[in-house]
């Protein structure tokens, strides 16, 4: 994996952890617009989660790591998008976009973190798409949320 520097959130949580990983996984974008994008494709994405919190589970841990990349993997590796992995929460009828795959992953490792009593929270996804090119999300309702004092 290479060594990558990425954006980073503003907030005012004790805690911040960041997983890195990648997933191989094939697309297409079936609209006149998207040039050599129409075609089947692969890309090898690259991740970052950043996940933060004010308390740590009863093992010392804000998160195990190893979770989130297997959410993560188990649902995107070695898929083809456009007919493994339904994007219907993110936005019904539309293409796996780099934005959309990184707004689907934080939408799937938000809700596996709202299963844990001391509440940690997903505050970015970085997606690279390609050497040139990559999406960062942030959900508004997470940077807003302790950033006051």
């Amino acid at each position: 994996m290479i060594q990558q520097i990425y954006p980073v959130p503003h907030h005012n949580y004790s805690y911040e952890i960041n997983k890195d990983f990648h997933f191989a996984a094939a697309h297409y974008i079936p609209h006149q617009d998207t040039g050599r994008c129409q075609s089947m494709h692969g890309h090898t994405y690259f991740t970052n989660i950043t996940i933060v919190g004010e308390t740590l589970n009863h093992t010392g841990f804000l998160v195990d790591f190893k979770e989130i990349k297997d959410l993560i993997h188990k649902r995107f590796d070695h898929g083809v998008m456009n007919k493994d992995i339904a994007f219907s929460n993110v936005c019904p009828n539309t293409f796996p976009t780099t934005e959309i795959v990184a707004r689907t992953i934080y939408e799937l490792v938000q809700e596996y973190l709202d299963g844990f009593s001391h509440s940690p929270r997903c505050i970015q996804v970085y997606l690279r798409e390609t050497p040139s090119s990559y999406c960062v999300y942030r959900p508004k309702e997470n940077i807003d949320e302790n950033t006051s004092n």
